[in-house]
């Protein structure tokens, strides 16, 4: 932690390696989700958006596996990479006026980032690492679409590049899982930290706080569980009812938290658990006000982030104090 902060942020880490400010560019490369395309369930997450995925990810999943796959995942991957390319430049564009110096990580983030074939995955990825203006990688992925060859793919690239893997478990709880139809276990989880781990790999957990059918006790037990483990870090979601989720028809009324201030101390409550080495990448959600149905408060981004940061410094607290 530095510059008087409480917590050890992810920006903060990133200007220490990198010595400048770093921006993670969002990277759509097309695919499409186990939990979407019927191999384990459709639609996604209860909680996901319906938005449909990519415009090619069909050629991603589906094709790969098809015999007559070869000629249009060829040029589907084609398309792909020159749309990864466009899109990295078209966002430094718009930032490189204000952040003139920063450094650049691609951050491939929509739906399930290694769900493909490892070659066709080194070729995305690769679109990416080859732009002189990218300083690392991120990956956004499942617990349970880490297969042996895409493992090894990665580590190969962590050994030339920085690197981090982001994995979406949301609770320890299975029964909650279950519920939400995330379609995998808490085991499963396990399995892939530790692969990763042992790769030498930086793997990011995501949890969401105020899933349906967790209490508080519940949600502070998945962030200790998580943290048996040597993360690199740590993103703190808070569940939000969207537009067109399973949720949104089933429970439109569901409300999380009554206010910011009760989510405020239940997310203090969680930083005080964290070890202090473990890198914070987010502390609420970020939905775009459009498609939010509930909290209706949560679209206060800044709100609740100038809330977090002011209450730690009245209760003289900081990440890791529980700990000590």
């Amino acid at each position: 932690m530095q510059g008087g902060t409480r917590f050890n942020s992810i920006s903060d880490e990133l200007k220490r390696h990198f010595g400048r400010k770093t921006i993670k560019l969002g990277i759509d490369a097309g695919f499409t989700c186990p939990n979407r395309d019927g191999t384990c369930g459709y639609g996604g997450c209860a909680f996901c958006s319906g938005g449909g995925s990519g415009e090619l990810a069909a050629h991603l999943s589906v094709l790969s596996d098809a015999e007559n796959a070869g000629a249009e995942l060829a040029v589907a991957v084609s398309a792909l990479t020159e749309q990864i390319s466009s899109s990295i430049s078209e966002q430094i564009a718009l930032m490189s006026d204000k952040w003139p110096d920063a450094a650049y990580l691609a951050y491939f983030q929509s739906h399930t980032n290694t769900y493909a074939p490892a070659e066709t995955l080194r070729t995305l990825y690769n679109a990416a690492l080859d732009d002189p203006r990218i300083e690392g990688i991120v990956i956004a992925t499942r617990p349970d679409c880490l297969p042996p060859d895409v493992l090894d793919l990665l580590s190969e690239i962590n050994q030339g590049h920085y690197m981090w893997v982001e994995l979406g478990l949301q609770t320890v709880h299975d029964e909650i899982s279950e519920a939400m139809g995330i379609g995998y276990t808490y085991e499963t989880y396990e399995r892939a930290v530790d692969e990763l781990l042992s790769r030498g790999i930086r793997v990011v957990t995501h949890l969401i706080l105020g899933l349906p059918g967790e209490t508080q006790d519940m949600m502070l037990e998945s962030v200790r569980k998580v943290c048996e483990r040597p993360l690199f870090g740590i993103k703190l979601h808070l569940m939000n009812i969207v537009r067109t989720s399973r949720l949104a028809e089933t429970m439109p009324d569901y409300v999380p938290f009554a206010s910011i201030e009760e989510y405020v101390g239940l997310v203090i409550r969680c930083l005080e658990i964290i070890p202090p080495e473990i890198t914070i990448h987010r502390l609420t959600g970020d939905v775009p006000r459009r498609l939010l149905i509930s909290p209706e408060w949560s679209y206060r981004k800044r709100t609740i982030l100038n809330a977090i940061n002011r209450e730690l410094a009245e209760r003289g607290t900081f990440q890791g104090a529980a700990l000590l």
